[in-house]
């Protein structure tokens, strides 16, 4: 019995050394956690349902894609898309070789900013009612 005794104010000893050891030591350094750098092809946000929120990726070539006025080619770029809870893009950014565009989105319409190539920058309103006004320099 005296020696079951022993053992257990050796434990209670023990745990209150691991214990006040903990406190001494504080919060761990957690910067040391962090990556310097993070490389993806591609990275997505979902929010709590699981619902893809926000996405950033690298975007092949498209050679043989036709563009509205009647190009034939899309070169490589880098798309940032922003989502509505009921999934509508509501901003997309975009940088390709030869320039760069952004769309921002919404129940009344949308506004496009474009500068590619050696076509003059343009600034494009779209309402929903499919009015539009062209601003270029």
């Amino acid at each position: 019995m005296k020696s079951q005794h022993i053992f257990m104010i050796g434990m209670v000893i023990a745990n209150l050394a691991l214990l006040g050891n903990q406190f001494a030591q504080g919060k761990p350094d957690q910067s040391q956690d962090v990556a310097p750098i993070v490389r993806a092809r591609a990275f997505e946000i979902v929010d709590e349902s699981g619902r893809v929120r926000g996405e950033i990726k690298v975007l092949p070539a498209q050679p043989d894609f036709k563009m509205p006025d009647g190009t034939i080619g899309y070169p490589e770029g880098v798309q940032l898309r922003l989502f509505s809870s009921q999934g509508g893009p509501n901003v997309k950014l975009g940088t390709l070789e030869d320039g760069a565009g952004l769309v921002v989105s919404g129940e009344s319409g949308y506004v496009q900013v474009l500068s590619r190539g050696t076509n003059l920058p343009f600034v494009k309103i779209v309402t929903k009612d499919g009015r539009e006004k062209l601003m270029k320099p």
